[in-house]
């Protein structure tokens, strides 16, 4: 297989939220020739004035490229993208390659990969680790499941985009491990949560608190940005909560077919779930907020409504 260089292929480009926007631009600035689709026109045309080419429908888009990235928000929006008679599997020419991106089941990336195959079209899950400002620096970590001769020559748009990335074995397991990736993700903030709140309680003033924390060995990389937006109150969305809530769902459905028990995991879908049913958009990380609402902690919000 020829290697995917910007020299040798035309790339499509399909749902341009805060990741895939952010990587549609760095494979611009790489110089890949990009035509893009997204559902909302507005976030098409954004691309299209950095220098995207708008296609006005999948169908018309799968016509004009050799390989195509999607980065959509489930497993339904997937499965509407590829299948069907509008769908990119419809239109697109054999020997095309799909590089997708979402975060769905590994049995979703499976089928998926199957559809492709009979029309002849290569499909590898590349599933992606990192928040929003990984996305921009072209610092993700990237997690494929498929054949090793197509690995070897995506890597020079994997090269635009990430940091690091890993062949983990056939199909569905990119998106497997990062179902892997995600639990320790939410679960080891839902840890943060439950160590800060025990600390407040004890009468640690919570700023120094969370500023030691940042200082020990045992906060992960992935956790240590958020501990300073948290000293202010900042859940700004970089991971969505909506979207940690969504993959704890895959997780939990996932172990249950296996049958394995993940109680930490499950305790960490609740408070998720509580803090995602009063909340608008925000980070994973409001968690913390949920647990200081829980023990009896005013928070910000708390201290403006009694205002």
């Amino acid at each position: 297989m020829k290697s995917l260089t910007a020299d040798q292929v035309k790339i499509g480009f399909i749902g341009l939220g805060n990741m895939g926007s952010r990587m549609a631009r760095r494979l611009l600035d790489h110089g890949y020739h990009l035509e893009v689709y997204d559902r909302d026109p507005a976030k098409a045309e954004a691309i299209a004035a950095k220098g995207g080419v708008l296609a006005k429908n999948i169908l018309e888009l799968a016509h004009g490229v050799d390989v195509l990235i999607s980065c959509l928000t489930n497993d339904e929006a997937v499965q509407s993208v590829y299948a069907g008679v509008e769908g990119f599997f419809a239109g697109a020419r054999a020997g095309t390659v799909v590089l997708e991106m979402s975060t769905i089941s590994p049995e979703s990336s499976r089928e998926l990969h199957k559809l492709g195959a009979k029309s002849g079209i290569e499909v590898m899950d590349v599933a992606i680790s990192g928040s929003t400002p990984a996305a921009e620096n072209g610092i993700l970590t990237l997690l494929a499941g498929g054949s090793r001769d197509l690995f070897s020559a995506a890597q020079p748009i994997f090269q635009s985009v990430a940091k690091q990335y890993f062949l983990l074995g056939g199909p569905g397991s990119g998106t497997a491990m990062k179902l892997v990736v995600n639990t320790l993700l939410g679960v080891g903030m839902q840890a943060i949560a439950e160590a800060v709140v025990l600390g407040e309680k004890a009468g640690l003033n919570r700023e120094h608190l969370l500023d030691v924390l940042s200082q020990t060995a045992v906060i992960a990389p992935a956790h240590m940005g958020k501990l300073a937006k948290i000293a202010i109150h900042d859940y700004t969305p970089q991971f969505p909560l909506r979207l940690m809530n969504k993959d704890f769902t895959l997780i939990l459905k996932a172990a249950a077919e296996a049958r394995i028990p993940m109680p930490a995991t499950e305790a960490a879908f609740h408070v998720n779930s509580e803090e995602l049913a009063g909340s608008e958009e925000e980070d994973f990380s409001a968690v913390l907020r949920r647990m200081e609402v829980v023990a009896g902690i005013a928070d910000d919000r708390s201290v403006r409504l009694a205002g």
